[in-house]
């Protein structure tokens, strides 16, 4: 019976893996396909006549490559910064004892609950009266920081046996060495968790580059392909449509694939590392 039960629930885990699978698959099939045999290739696992027009075109009419640098380069910087700036303060509110500490991170909770839409038009004020309008500052300043990051980082080190924080100031370690040798690397997976949520989010990030880039030189790759997708008149190009997207899923698989061991790196395992 028990070995029933495990293979009835692998199987039903293979039938979850393939369901999800099998759109980007098809994607990527069709991508390479004529654009007048699209629609008659879509019950095909592989297509056998492969192309690259679709992306040849697609880099020809328009800025494809400068709309992913600019999509790469914000979204790197802004998970960097997050990342950084929520373990700071993540174990600030663990660790140290500071007056109002539970005030502020309460006033970081409520900040949780707001929906992002609510501050577009304060932000973008502030951003034209600070002359950051069409400007990598405009793109990354706000994505900077983040409750959840914080949220999240301080309910890990919350978790963390203070024996070993404690070894190293008997060491002669300070606050900051304590922090960066002990306490950050054990909670990689955390950190890889956060920074691949937080690439996730900015790479597909919509509504505020649309608002505060207004040339195609400052457009990220979510507003460029809209832009492309809207300038479509008569008929819509699926190959070069699915192209596009194929190219705007690389970072995300490759931010995964670089991160996912941490993912699984037990807490004990980091604590005995030399």
């Amino acid at each position: 019976m028990k070995k029933l039960r495990t293979f009835l629930g692998y199987t039903i885990l293979v039938a979850i893996a393939v369901s999800m699978i099998y759109p980007f698959i098809a994607m990527v099939n069709l991508s390479f396909a004529e654009e007048n045999s699209i629609f008659m290739q879509t019950s095909k696992l592989f297509y056998g006549n492969l192309t690259v027009d679709n992306y040849k075109n697609v880099l020809n009419e328009i800025p494809l490559v400068r709309y992913f640098l600019n999509s790469l380069i914000v979204a790197s910087i802004t998970t960097l910064g997050q990342v950084i700036f929520a373990a700071l303060a993540g174990y600030a509110f663990a660790r140290l004892k500071f007056k109002f500490k539970n005030a502020l991170f309460l006033i970081i909770l409520i900040t949780m609950l707001i929906p992002p839409q609510v501050n577009i038009i304060p932000l973008f004020f502030l951003m034209r009266e600070l002359n950051m309008i069409n400007t990598y500052s405009a793109l990354i300043l706000p994505g900077l920081f983040g409750g959840l990051g914080i949220f999240m980082m301080r309910q890990y080190f919350l978790g963390l046996p203070k024996d070993l924080e404690e070894s190293a100031k008997i060491d002669g370690c300070n606050i900051f060495e304590t922090f960066f040798k002990i306490a950050l690397p054990l909670a990689m997976p955390t950190v890889a968790t956060l920074a691949l949520f937080t690439f996730v989010t900015t790479w597909n990030s919509f509504m505020w580059p649309l608002i505060v880039t207004n040339t195609e030189s400052m457009r990220t790759l979510p507003v460029g392909l809209a832009i492309f997708k809207g300038s479509f008149r008569e008929v819509t190009l699926w190959g070069q449509l699915l192209a596009c997207s194929v190219i705007c899923t690389i970072p995300v698989i490759g931010v995964f694939l670089v991160g996912k061991r941490f993912f699984i790196q037990d807490i004990l395992q980091g604590g005995v590392k030399e």
